[in-house]
């Protein structure tokens, strides 16, 4: 149904229209819902954010960073949003072949139940024929890696749903609805719940569970038996921490469907989850494609056809001459006017290498631009290059840049970045981990500069229309929201009459009720009402009894992986501050504290015939009075969720024109920006904010990290300039189904990946600045033209505990395993390693210094637990980190743990080239590895190559040789605990004598005395005459009299000694006062 609505039909005459804000709009300050006001924020940001630092002269309509009258901001509005959502609502299929231009943004239960759609083959190498026929594989291969393993755990927990958890979902039980949120982003209904079928105590502080944008299957339940007839979609909107770790752990979901809304309090129902998937991340670029299919495609040619020859940009072709000068720290003159279609100038001597030079000119002069970037080639730093030289050139009135990037962490980077000389670009979307950019978001730039509500905007009247709507629905559900002494009675109606009001009872059935109470009610009923009368001993307490949740349950382990999680959830938008306060709204706690007991077929039968016929309801015999109650009940409730669901219809098109109205507001500030920062799903979700803004130019980082379809949804029909930059030989995108990432489907493939392999032209930088140049050889076999560049070749000596050893291969035996979540882990690697990192720290190594790396999070959380174990490092400044989590970074000194171990040459993860690429790429300094060479060399060529090398260079060994700085001995370590027997040096003591006299009773060690706390006996004569009692670092003591008067007496002198001094200095500081400093 489209959701462009007459505003008369939500309770509005047609003639009230006029008085609204549409042509007539007030002029008020606009002020967000339950938002609050920061005053000027901009007192704390740093200079450069205040615009009152040096910056240079770029043609730029900047934001301003300082509270402003909104008589600067052009308030004019911008329709394009509106007319972008109303095509979009439009969408409809016209044919058999576009059948998907019709599915709906969320799964239906018909496909939830259904065995799965027929799914076309992705053809990576070859060009497709038409840009429908790219899209339509493209959406179907993303709605099943969005929802096919939530139907796989649909149809396993169906042949059994007495199941437990598994590791492929989670079941929730006893799930009842105990309220109702109305805010701003989607009507929320809360649920209460049991994680008894857990097995465990859930940590939620470190749960995957249940997370923002997580799709959920609701099923009735009722005598113990699940109704698998009937499900329920919904999306959990929030789980704060205050919610699920209560004593009875509660939720807020968002149904799907309006039409499939509950509001029972006294309904049971199970809730299942599939651990696998995460819907959020699919739903917006869904949409996106559906919308991309009515639209002129930008590059399709390149993209769809796969076409070579890549002219230049539009914009550039109109005027070719540009200034280049920003890319030069001198001679800058003969960079400031230059054709660069005729003549691309040679290097800037003093500032970019030739390949980044290459580079450069590829990203600026083609429409469609592929940068391939290696490890440590600097690669973000070309993308800063080439912003500042397209913002120098950017005329007033152009439209923004758009900069986007898979992660929120690798967004922030590069507009930190770009900060440096550009401050008034604005943040979309996410929770940004820097401060300084997190300064740039919307949502805080909203906060300090007001605007007034664009004339003719949505917003208005939206706001005014959802508070009238949500009192409305809060009304529907008043019986459970109120609720009197009586069934179904508030404080200002009767049961009788609301259950008249709702069809469940005639009008001489109420009226027969409240007259027949009359007669019955004596001094002792005053509490009891005419159904309470009516029903007697029939009506019973309704209540919901849940059994400690952690009754003989150990600890569940944490989700490491939620890290990663979280990343998805702020990059997703999910989390965002707009959102949470988008989450803000009236509540409606609803109960149902009475029912009836349970009654035979036959009886509820006999009483529904009766209820139909008898109009006097005190004739209704006593044993069916509860059977007839529980049949007014099933009406009652019957009638109010209908009403409650229609209403709840109008709600959902009131939040949508609310999102349009926003979107109209935001754009007013979002056209002064030269620059737009968001994440590539954010690409998607703002997809029609950014639309109406018309850019021209598109910087995506990473791009070879993310899947084809959100790459291919940010081409907007003003699309001019598509950047790419990455290294599609680094880490691919994630998909959730693995049966999708092989033949024929290829879906984790990148476009990037693709459009390389497809010989479209690229350039490739090959200058690294990052590796000792023994790492770099390392990956030799993936980049052989990858050079050093001088900085590496240059550096000081570094020692710490290694000798010469900067890199090493550690060759063990140690058996593998697999734990309850099937990943692997290898428990004795893991406390070799933490022993090691223990030797590293104590020979001067910081602990941010050193990242252990490793393939799984199995053997990630034994690390963990056996660093936390061994060392006194505070857990924040650990850094153990899976591979698939840490492209993009680096560090001095990396641990790689291998883990793999077994006979049969079975690698896993280890056998994926990219991510073994990215392993063995992140170290600087200091490159250690941990495995089983056999078991590796067994399963993969690249690691064949790889410890070849490590072994020809006599770096590889069965034990690991550490030396001491003291002795210049070496102490080889073959077995985690011979890591007790050392202090980061060799086997020898010690025996260096300390500042109180005793040897250092410790082996050799590279540390000084300085901290050290000596162990020995005191021994020291006291004033007393005896011997301390202490051990040598501990306050002397003895616990004779004696000793005991001497402290009491050196107690008082300090004391009065104290008050001496601060009587003198009170004095002086009198003195000073007065202008006697010298005085006597």
């Amino acid at each position: 149904m489209s959701h462009n609505m007459a505003w008369d039909r939500v309770g509005r005459s047609r003639g009230q229209r006029g008085r609204g804000t549409g042509a007539g709009v007030s002029n008020r300050d606009y002020r967000e819902p339950d938002s609050f006001d920061n005053g000027d924020m901009n007192v704390n940001l740093p200079e450069r954010f205040r615009g009152g630092g040096p910056r240079r002269n770029y043609q730029t309509s900047a934001i301003p960073t300082s509270s402003s009258p909104s008589t600067e901001f052009d308030l004019t509005l911008n329709l394009g949003v509106r007319e972008y959502c109303n095509k979009q609502d439009d969408i409809k299929a016209t044919s058999e072949q576009d059948d998907w231009l019709s599915m709906p943004e969320f799964p239906t239960t018909e496909e939830l139940l259904s065995d799965g759609p027929l799914l076309l083959a992705n053809k990576i190498k070859r060009p497709y024929k038409s840009k429908e026929k790219y899209l339509k594989i493209h959406y179907d291969l993303q709605r099943e890696d969005a929802i096919g393993s939530l139907r796989d755990a649909l149809q396993e927990f169906r042949s059994d749903p007495t199941t437990n958890d598994t590791p492929e979902f989670s079941v929730y039980d006893q799930v009842y609805i105990i309220g109702f949120t109305f805010p701003r982003r989607s009507l929320a209904v809360r649920v209460r719940f049991s994680t008894r079928r857990a097995g465990k105590r859930i940590k939620w502080s470190t749960s995957k569970r249940l997370v923002s944008g997580s799709i959920v299957v609701l099923m009735r339940a009722k005598d113990k038996q699940v109704d698998l007839s009937r499900l329920i979609v919904a999306v959990v909107t929030a789980r704060p921490l205050s919610g699920v770790e209560a004593d009875i752990p509660e939720v807020d979901l968002s149904f799907t469907n309006p039409a499939a809304i509950e509001i029972d309090p006294q309904e049971e129902w199970i809730m299942l989850e599939s651990k696998q998937g995460y819907y959020e991340a699919y739903r917006h670029t869904l949409r996106a494609l559906q919308k991309l299919s009515q639209e002129t495609f930008p590059l399709a040619d390149h993209i769809c056809k796969l076409e070579p020859s890549v002219d230049a940009p539009a914009y550039l072709q109109q005027n070719p001459i540009i200034d280049l000068s920003t890319a030069a720290k001198t001679e800058k003159k003969d960079y400031e006017k230059v054709n660069v279609l005729q003549q691309w100038p040679i290097a800037p001597r003093d500032s970019l290498d030739d390949t980044q030079w290459d580079a450069l000119r590829e990203l600026l002069t083609r429409r469609l631009a592929i940068i391939q970037g290696p490890p440590g080639t600097g690669k973000t730093y070309v993308s800063k290059v080439a912003v500042e030289i397209l913002l120098r050139n950017r005329k007033r009135d152009d439209p923004p840049i758009i900069i986007a990037a898979q992660t929120n962490h690798a967004l922030d980077q590069l507009l930190g970045h770009i900060s440096l000389f550009e401050p008034n670009y604005v943040r979309l979307g996410g929770r940004s981990t820097n401060p300084e950019v997190k300064q740039r978001a919307l949502f805080l730039i909203r906060q300090k500069d007001r605007i007034k509500l664009v004339p003719g905007g949505l917003l208005g009247r939206a706001n005014t229309l959802l508070s009238k709507q949500s009192k409305l629905m809060i009304e529907i559900l008043e019986p459970f929201t109120n609720p009197g002494s009586d069934p179904y009675s508030t404080a200002q109606k009767s049961g009788p009459k609301i259950l008249r009001e709702l069809d469940a009872l005639t009008e001489a059935q109420a009226k027969s009720l409240e007259d027949g109470a009359m007669r019955w009610v004596s001094a002792s009923d005053g509490m009891n009402g005419p159904i309470r009368l009516w029903l007697d001993r029939a009506l019973i307490p309704f209540e919901v009894k849940y059994a400690k949740e952690d009754y003989g349950f150990q600890e569940e382990d944490e989700d490491l992986e939620v890290e990663q999680l979280r990343e998805n959830e702020d990059s997703h938008g999910v989390n965002d501050e707009e959102d949470i306060e988008l989450l803000k709204g009236p509540w409606a706690n609803i109960s149902e504290k009475y029912g009836v007991r349970p009654a035979s077929s036959n009886d509820i039968a006999r009483a529904t015939r009766l209820l139909d016929t008898v109009s006097d309801l005190w004739q209704v015999p006593d044993h069916l009075r509860g059977p007839m109650f529980s049949v007014i009940q099933s009406r009652a409730k019957a009638n109010m969720v209908n009403r409650f669901r229609e209403a709840a219809a109008i709600y959902e098109k009131l939040i949508r024109d609310n999102q349009i109205g926003k979107w109209e507001q935001d754009c007013v500030y979002l056209k002064r920006a030269p620059i737009i920062g968001l994440t590539t799903t954010g690409l998607s979700k703002y997809r029609g904010l950014i639309s109406s803004l018309k850019p021209k130019i598109i910087l995506i980082e990473e791009a070879a990290e993310v899947l084809e379809a959100p790459v291919t949804a940010a081409c907007i029909e003003s699309l001019e300039h598509l950047i790419l930059v990455g290294d599609h030989q680094q880490l691919q995108g994630h998909c959730s189904l693995m049966e999708l990432e092989n033949d024929p489907f290829y879906l984790n493939v990148s476009l990037f990946e693709r459009l390389v392999s497809n010989n479209m032209p690229y350039k490739t930088l090959l200058q690294q600045r990052r590796m000792e140049p023994e790492f770099r050889r390392l990956i030799s076999d993936l980049y052989p033209k990858l050079t050093d560049h001088t900085s590496v070749l240059d550096r000081t000596p570094q020692t710490w505990g290694m000798g010469s050893l900067k890199s090493f291969f550690f060759d063990h035996r140690w058996s593998e395993y697999k734990d309850d979540s099937l990943s692997t882990y290898n428990e004795e690697e893991a406390r070799f390693i933490a022993g090691f990192f223990r030797h590293l720290n104590k020979n001067g190594i910081e602990p941010q210094q050193i990242t252990v790396l490793t393939f799984y999070n199995g053997q990630r959380k034994k690390l963990l637990k056996e660093l936390r174990r061994t060392t006194d490092i505070t857990a924040g400044y650990l850094q153990v980190k899976t591979v698939d989590g840490y492209q993009g970074e680096e560090n001095d000194i990396v641990i790689l743990s291998l883990t793999r171990s077994n006979d049969d040459g079975k690698i896993g993860f280890l056998a994926n080239i990219n991510r073994v690429c990215v392993a063995l790429s992140r170290a600087k300094l200091g490159f250690y590895m941990f495995g089983n060479s056999h078991a590796l060399m067994t399963g993969s060529d690249l690691w064949y190559n790889v410890i070849k090398r490590m072994e020809n260079a006599n770096r590889k060994g069965a034990v690991l040789p550490v030396q001491c700085k003291t002795h210049q001995e070496t102490a080889c370590i073959q077995y985690p605990q011979e890591w007790e027997e050392t202090d980061g040096g060799c086997f020898k003591v010690c025996q260096e004598r300390l500042n109180c006299g005793h040897s250092c009773p410790l082996r050799c060690h590279p540390f000084s005395h300085d901290k050290f706390r000596c162990p020995s006996p005191c021994e020291r004569e006291l004033p007393c005459g005896h011997a301390c009692e202490h051990l040598c670092f501990e306050p002397c003591c003895c616990s004779c009299d004696e000793f005991a008067k001497y402290q009491a007496e050196r107690v008082q002198e300090n004391w009065i000694e104290q008050d001496v001094e601060g009587i003198k200095k009170g004095v002086q500081e009198a003195r000073m006062s007065w202008g006697l400093a010298n005085g006597p």
